[in-house]
């Protein structure tokens, strides 16, 4: 019994989904989850908290065996539980309505703290949707942005597959328990992800793929991230309920015009009506992004294999490239050629030294020192 402490109470109470008001309510009722797992059936009555279904299920035979199943599970390497309040728990997450109580997670958690975009639209992508999706997660993901969407097929997986050649990497939030990959054509993709970016989840394992829970992950999708890029949906669409959530809790929405003939583009030029930002390329969102990409590249590591904070690793590597930068102009052409670096990296540094007020982007791809 000694293993049943609060994280044991913690996944407990996410098989009966419990709300975060209620779990704050349970702790000053009981004094603590600890203490609520001793407590009898009939305390739990007393306390009003739960609803009758939410309390049978706490009670339900068979309930321990589901939770220790749940802590074993944890106890892989690439495993964890994030309970709200935990200082792994991402930031951007504590401040929309009704958090997840505990996230369960498979990868690099450390991602989750990072400046991210989610990248939505349509399962039936066109083939120009889906390159658009990928292209433009790539170049953002290069640019140190980690790219959410949720692991449906379509336009999300040419997101996660964008995001995942870039150093932000990618994160995939999805409405099954962990133990679960849906669409099951995705199993390879997730298995990668596991390994190079993040799975998140707020469901219980075995939790099956129900229509009820994709609201409840497109809410934690738009949560994660600093803006929503919605690139094909219908105009009856679930990244349409992303799109509103993320207006709701104050983010930016961009959307890819597309075709008046396209059903795919519907969705995107109603969201442009009302306000969404037309995109017509990365950088577009980058420039929108910008003031918020400095405060939180900031306060953020960098994505390297220590993961240095951006003043160490500016220190060792942007100032390298501030030396090939003079006060005229020179292009990204030439500073492949006088620095052999790829492009991907070059963008990634210019950007660094750009929202650090050291350099200015000119016109043509040009860059120029200003101090």
């Amino acid at each position: 019994m000694d293993r049943f402490c609060e994280l044991a109470g913690l996944i407990r109470l996410q098989f009966c989904r419990i709300s975060l008001k209620q779990l704050l309510e349970i702790k000053a009722f009981f004094g603590s989850v600890e203490n609520a797992l001793d407590a009898s059936e009939s305390d739990w009555k007393q306390a009003g908290i739960l609803r009758d279904k939410q309390r049978q299920k706490y009670f339900e035979e068979g309930i321990e065996s589901s939770v220790e199943e749940a802590l074993l599970w944890g106890e892989g390497g690439d495993r964890h539980w994030i309970p709200w309040g935990a200082d792994a728990y991402p930031s951007a997450l504590r401040e929309i309505d009704d958090p997840p109580i505990l996230i369960g997670a498979r990868g690099r958690i450390e991602l989750l703290h990072d400046p991210q975009l989610a990248v939505v639209g349509s399962r039936h992508a066109s083939k120009q949707g889906a390159m658009i999706a990928e292209d433009f997660s790539e170049f953002l993901s290069s640019q140190g942005i980690g790219i959410t969407s949720g692991l449906a097929a379509g336009i999300d997986t040419h997101a996660h597959l964008g995001g995942l050649r870039g150093i932000g990497k990618t994160i995939a939030v999805v409405a099954t328990g962990l133990d679960r990959v849906y669409p099951a054509s995705n199993r390879n993709l997730a298995r990668e992800i596991a390994e190079q970016g993040v799975i998140i989840s707020e469901q219980p394992l075995g939790t099956k793929p129900l229509a009820q829970y994709f609201p409840q992950r497109n809410r934690m999708i738009s949560g994660l991230s600093m803006g929503t890029l919605v690139v094909e949906a219908a105009l009856k669409s679930g990244s349409l309920i992303t799109a509103r959530l993320a207006l709701e809790q104050g983010k930016e929405v961009f959307a890819i015009p597309g075709s008046i003939y396209n059903p795919q583009a519907k969705g995107c030029h109603q969201l442009i009506k009302q306000g969404a930002k037309l995109v017509e390329s990365a950088d577009d969102i980058l420039e929108e992004l910008s003031p918020l990409l400095q405060v939180s590249l900031q306060t953020t590591q960098a994505k390297t294999g220590e993961r240095k904070t951006l003043e160490t690793a500016g220190d060792e590597r942007d100032s390298k490239l501030l030396s090939f930068i003079e006060f005229e102009p020179i292009s990204l052409d030439e500073l492949v050629v006088v620095t052999k670096k790829p492009v991907s990296e070059l963008q990634s540094q210019l950007l660094m030294l750009e929202l650090s007020g050291r350099i200015e982007a000119l016109s043509g791809g040009r860059w120029r020192r200003i101090k």
